[in-house]
């Protein structure tokens, strides 16, 4: 599969290099989401059915992945489209660098939007290896492996759909309704389950399936520590003040806390 996996690899990187060109010519770096994500989407896919029943491999799987990695990618790329192309300015974290990084933005994102090949490359990887566990029996890991997929999408659909509806009404500067009241990014949530589905799918295999446990740590330290949680939450502390500080007291940033953690976080607060 390396040889796949490496072809993969090089093809990301040049997306991601085309989303850094077009971002730059529209004036903004929103779509450089939408790139990656369609991206990851169709290389997870490829590496799934490469080769189409294979002797390593059961058909029926290596479909079920490229199908569940072309449904998430097309939900979520044509959401963050329709939302790029709809507003009125930037995403408030690319929103944040460019002021931050003034005039060498341009550098210094291309350093930030070309790193995002590789990291789709080991995210497409491990698709790739849930479409190749060879087992042709349907077991326990798939069911398992399935049910959190399907879990991340319908969590990831839900807060962006009550985040619409919020935005529409236009009822207070911090979204904190439905799974926005339990997590300050359910989107992210769901973004993190749904790898820990393709995950679980993977370790069903022997050999390399435990390459797999890349995807859930990659994408939780990404989302929680670097380019989801932290630049996002520094952009609506500016933008909603203690609006959103009082938001961040009485809401887990990213995994909902039962009611009795919460309470103690908040009194230690």
């Amino acid at each position: 599969m390396l040889g796949p996996f490496l072809t993969v690899l090089l093809a990301l990187c040049l997306v991601m290099a085309c989303a850094y060109a077009i971002q730059r010519f529209v004036g903004n770096a929103g779509w450089v989401d939408v790139f990656w994500t369609f991206g990851t989407g169709f290389g997870g896919a490829v590496l799934a059915t490469w080769p189409i029943a294979s002797v390593d491999s059961a058909p029926w799987r290596q479909v079920m992945m490229a199908l569940l990695m072309s449904f998430w990618a097309l939900r979520l790329g044509s959401y963050i489209a329709l939302r790029v192309a709809r507003s009125d300015g930037e995403d408030p974290r690319y929103a944040r660098f460019r002021k931050e990084w003034g005039p060498d933005f341009d550098r210094r994102f291309f350093r930030f939007v070309i790193v995002q090949g590789p990291i789709a490359g080991i995210l497409a990887g491990c698709v790739g290896l849930a479409g190749q566990v060879p087992s042709a029996a349907f077991g326990a890991g798939d069911a398992f492996g399935l049910a959190l997929f399907a879990s991340g999408i319908a969590i990831e659909a839900i807060a962006d759909r009550q985040m619409r509806r919020f935005r529409a009404q236009k009822i207070g500067p911090v979204c904190n309704v439905g799974l926005w009241s339990i997590s300050r990014h359910p989107n992210y949530v769901g973004q993190w389950l749904l790898w820990c589905g393709v995950c679980v799918i993977a370790l069903g295999g022997s050999g390399w399936g435990w390459l797999a446990l890349s995807g859930p740590v990659l994408m939780g330290w990404l989302l929680r520590f670097v380019s989801g949680v932290p630049p996002l939450e520094q952009a609506m502390l500016e933008s909603r003040g203690d609006a959103y500080r009082r938001y961040q007291a009485a809401v887990p940033a990213f995994l909902p806390l039962p009611p009795l953690l919460r309470t103690t976080r908040r009194l230690r607060g």
